[in-house]
């Protein structure tokens, strides 16, 4: 009897512990709401760049490898560098790096531009160390442009030993870091190009074809999807970068060591789509007014906002009000461009921004008549 009794509480203590890692590993990425999600994920974040506000995290501070989501930074290296039609001969110390490849031979010319499709899209390791010997000349010297750009950036936790991802000791990143970082890679156009790209043929001087497709699933699988890089190495685990733009609002997700990062970024994408709405609160030209002006060869100045206004809410019922500063009329002289007034925005009786509204003509002071113009005919 005292057997069985011991045996069924040996067998509760192990369910227990089971359902306990059980709930560490698919649980407790919290938002700044108090909300959670279960992800797959040992470390995740969702990020919506804008407002720089994270809207969920789970060990989004955890120093962790990252694979080959490593080349998002690479590519904003190398963009940043110059020009993508700049032709690269391949360095002998760039072929046959393991992993991933484009099989680049010595002595082969490409531009940087291929170089980066090849980088982003197959994830080739050899056109990363490519890139690096070309703009560096070496893989130390480049990984070192790499980690000062990320200490301008903000990702403070972060630390890079080469240019794609391959297991280091010292090279790790935070799903936090790795956020802005795609963040900031996200603003150069040309990135944004590629990453989105789903299939890409390219063909050198010697009229050798590869046929490029994108890792990225994401952008199959979700609407609104505009990129951004897988990563994987057995040390690392799944890594993932994606990124959704809907209705003018960009998220992007990070998950580190996700067994099932699919679900994981459809699942955070889905939750800040949810919560986060961007309110389109005025378009360029829509606040319009003639005032009256003293003193010049004109009656009436037009101001007007040149630029758009709009702001990332949650998704409630806000009251959104805006009041109107300008005088009730101007004097001479009035330079076209001028500012002369504003637009101040609130939302629910607190401000949240203001535009400018500009002279979209120009008042002059009327030329004085000289003594001698009396006596012309």
């Amino acid at each position: 009897m005292l057997k069985n009794n011991r045996d069924r509480l040996l067998t509760a203590i192990l369910l227990l512990a089971l359902c306990m890692a059980l709930f560490a590993t698919t649980v407790s990425a919290f938002g700044e709401d108090g909300s959670f999600l279960s992800v797959s994920a040992r470390a995740a974040a969702l990020y919506e760049p804008e407002t720089d506000s994270f809207l969920l995290r789970k060990n989004a501070d955890l120093r962790l490898p990252m694979a080959s989501t490593t080349k998002i930074m690479t590519a904003l290296v190398a963009i940043r560098e110059g020009d993508p039609d700049r032709v690269v001969t391949v360095d002998p110390r760039a072929v046959g790096v393991e992993g991933s490849s484009l099989y680049l031979e010595a002595g082969e010319r490409l531009t940087m531009r291929e170089l980066l499709y090849g980088l982003l899209l197959r994830s080739a390791n050899d056109a990363a160390e490519a890139i690096a010997y070309e703009l560096c000349g070496g893989i130390e010297q480049f990984a070192e442009r790499m980690n000062d750009l990320a200490a301008g950036i903000g990702a403070a936790d972060t630390h890079f030993e080469n240019p794609h991802g391959l297991d280091a000791e010292e090279h790790f990143t935070t799903a936090g870091d790795l956020a802005r970082i795609a963040a900031c890679a996200l603003e150069e156009p040309l990135f944004r190009e590629i990453v989105s790209t789903k299939q890409i043929r390219i063909e050198n001087g010697d009229h050798l074809v590869r046929l490029l497709k994108n890792h990225n699933k994401m952008l199959s699988l979700y609407d609104g999807c505009i990129g951004v890089k897988t990563g994987y190495t057995k040390r690392s685990g799944r890594c993932l970068v994606s990124a959704a733009e809907k209705e003018g609002l960009r998220m992007i997700a990070v998950t580190l060591d996700a067994p099932d990062d699919w679900s994981d970024h459809a699942a955070l994408l889905d939750l800040g789509y949810s919560k986060l709405h961007k309110y389109a609160l005025a378009d360029a030209g829509d606040f319009r007014y003639e005032i009256p002006v003293t003193g010049g060869d004109a009656e009436k100045v037009i101001l007007e906002n040149r630029e758009p206004f709009s702001v990332i809410a949650d998704k409630s019922d806000h009251l959104f009000t805006n009041d109107v500063h300008l005088s009730r009329y101007f004097s001479a002289p009035i330079a076209e461009g001028e500012r002369l007034g504003e637009v101040v925005f609130y939302q629910d009786g607190r401000e949240i921004g203001r535009i400018p509204l500009y002279a979209q003509n120009a008042v002059n002071e009327p030329k004085k008549k000289g003594f001698f113009s009396f006596f012309r005919k």
